[in-house]
């Protein structure tokens, strides 16, 4: 998401037809975005895996090798999704393929961590586990086909218009995406991972807690989602700003819902962490950075204020209605009253 924004605004020579030819610094650049991704994700693995003795590197289906191999598969299933992207040069499966990586990593470090042992052990399957990994599958199937359903009716993203075009700086996004996924679900990923070691580790008030904060945020998440696609398909509305239902006391309460229900991700997973897996609190602060710093608020709002921040409704709008949090309206009627905290547009 972060290259793809910085990608996109970069235009002039770089925009240039595949069959002009690519100079080799747009190589030297794609391999420098795609090593520190696979860095960044390699650091969070390392950290999320724990105290685990440097021996369980050889042995079979040890935990700390089920976490790598999880992260392994978010890079492959992308990398394989990038070959026909790259080749018709479209960006309509990237948000799927984003959603299909999410299922293919929690199903295989659920099956990984459950898996029988060389030796000829039973599986055994973590309560925890496969309730964490429920969650994450009704989020990913829900948000996929929300954003596929997306993007077929809109027939584009314009956020790839100069990066499609230009085969190492897509393939970097589609690695990019695969560090996407291992920050985010890190935490599920672990309790996966450790699956067998936990689990005799019965269900405790922790997970009870985690998991009411994820219904919460997966509850306010599919139903600003709604009302958006709603008011959207009305024509009534066509060329105004959403400020009806949950989107009437927060200016993006579909970005508290994804905060929201990865925090409490992160909450169930955190009845079993130990020493460094702690990591995994960079879960909910990496979606709330990314959604509130980079991709998300920052794009939307700079949208809002060239389609509407001369309307002085629109800025009224802004004035009484919080960024992320929903929360009463402000009592605001002068456009020269303070901003609520970090503007933004719907």
């Amino acid at each position: 998401q972060i290259y793809i924004m910085c990608a996109s605004e970069h235009k002039g020579s770089d925009a240039a037809p595949i069959i002009e030819g690519l100079p080799p610094n747009r190589y030297v650049r794609a391999l420098i975005v795609c090593s520190v991704a696979i860095g960044i994700a390699w650091l969070t693995t390392f950290m999320a895996a724990g105290s685990e003795s440097p021996d369980d590197l050889f042995k079979v289906l040890s935990p700390v090798n089920n976490l790598y191999l999880t992260v392994f598969i978010a890079f492959v299933v992308n990398w394989i999704a990038f070959v026909p992207a790259a080749i018709y040069q479209t960006e309509k499966y990237f948000d799927l393929t984003g959603s299909i990586t999410y299922f293919s990593c929690t199903l295989g470090s659920l099956l990984l961590g459950a898996a029988p042992l060389y030796d000829g052990d039973s599986w055994k399957f973590n309560t925890r586990a496969i309730v964490q990994s429920c969650m994450a599958f009704v989020w990913c199937i829900r948000l996929g086909q929300f954003l596929f359903s997306r993007i077929k009716k809109d027939s584009k993203d314009k956020r790839f218009d100069q990066i499609k075009i230009n085969p190492p700086r897509f393939f970097g996004v589609w690695t990019i995406q695969g560090t996407w996924v291992t920050m985010t679900a890190i935490c599920v990923f672990v309790t996966n991972s450790w699956g067998r070691a936990n689990a005799d580790k019965d269900l405790c008030v922790t997970d009870f807690i985690g998991y009411f904060v994820w219904l919460v945020g997966f509850t306010i998440e599919v139903v600003a989602d709604g009302q958006k696609k709603a008011f959207a398909a009305n024509p009534d509305n066509k060329g105004k700003w959403i400020d009806e239902g949950l989107w009437y006391y927060s200016r993006h309460p579909n970005y508290f819902g994804e905060i929201t229900l990865w925090l409490g991700q992160f909450i169930a997973s955190s009845a079993t962490l130990v020493d460094s897996q702690w990591f995994c609190v960079i879960s909910p602060l990496f979606v709330f950075f990314l959604l509130m710093k980079v991709s998300g608020v920052p794009m939307l709002e700079s949208r809002g204020d060239e389609k509407w921040g001369s309307e002085p409704g629109y800025q009224l709008y802004k004035k009484n209605t919080h960024v992320l949090l929903i929360l009463p309206k402000g009592k605001a009627t002068n456009v020269d009253a303070p901003l609520m905290p970090a503007a933004t547009a719907v």
